[in-house]
């Protein structure tokens, strides 16, 4: 099952050192298999507030995407990105292919009905 790691951006500011962490980021995503799916994409909000852009990364499995964030490799740039541009980061695992959310609202309503 694929997993994401998800960045939310506040005011993004691009100076030297954003610029060095995006040139060096896709080598410490290409040993865990990660790929880019949105990244820095204006964003079209159609409920609430989203001040800034998002970054989609798409993993093989969850195990591979925390093995990537907590990897040397990033661990050595992460800095670079967030001594200049404040927001929440965070791995979450994805849906199977077959994934409907119809199975999801009948064990929802199975447990409330208990």
């Amino acid at each position: 099952m694929p997993a994401f790691a998800l960045a939310h951006l506040h005011a993004p500011q691009i100076n030297e050192d954003v610029l060095t962490y995006i040139e060096r980021i896709q080598a410490t995503l290409d040993p865990f298999g990660g790929r880019f799916r949105v990244h820095g994409a204006e964003v079209e909000v159609k409920e609430g507030d989203w001040p800034g852009t998002v970054v989609i990364v798409e993993f093989p499995d969850l195990e591979r995407a925390r093995a990537w964030y907590d990897s040397p490799a990033y661990q050595e740039i992460v800095a670079l990105r967030t001594r200049h541009i404040p927001g929440a980061t965070l791995i979450v695992d994805g849906v199977a292919p077959d994934y409907d959310a119809r199975r999801t609202a009948a064990r929802l309503r199975e447990r409330a009905a208990r």
